[in-house]
């Protein structure tokens, strides 16, 4: 196991909520998968350089495609919020909320707009 894989305590969480197939994978396969999904987004570099631990590069996108639009992070999310907050350990800690809004005039841009000059300094 790499430094910043799953534990097995936080896979026994996590491991109900990745659908497989009958004849997919076996877990420990699913879980290697998951971890180089989790690896790409850490690292923010593309699929390609995913480490063959995890498995063929291909493999693991093709999983976190299947997972995305299944929606499964967003119910692994939602399970895992419900989780802590029966274990009494949900706090605004948790809250990450991002109003970073930038705006910039039209000015700003050299539009011209109706009835200026563009041309003025």
């Amino acid at each position: 196991m790499a430094r910043f894989d799953v534990a097995d305590a936080e896979w026994a969480l996590i491991e109900e909520y990745l659908p497989v197939a009958a004849t997919g994978p076996l877990p420990r396969r699913v879980r290697d998968q998951f971890n180089g999904v989790l690896w790409r987004f850490r690292v923010g570099t593309g699929w390609r350089d995913v480490p063959e631990r995890y498995g063929p590069w291909s493999t693991v996108y093709s999983r976190f495609s299947a997972w995305a639009k299944a929606g499964v992070f967003q119910d692994l999310m939602d399970a895992l919020i419900a989780e802590a907050a029966a274990r009494g350990r949900v706090g605004l800690e948790l809250v990450s909320v991002d109003s970073t809004v930038v705006r910039a005039h039209h000015e700003s841009s050299g539009l011209a707009v109706a009835g200026e000059d563009p041309g003025r300094p």
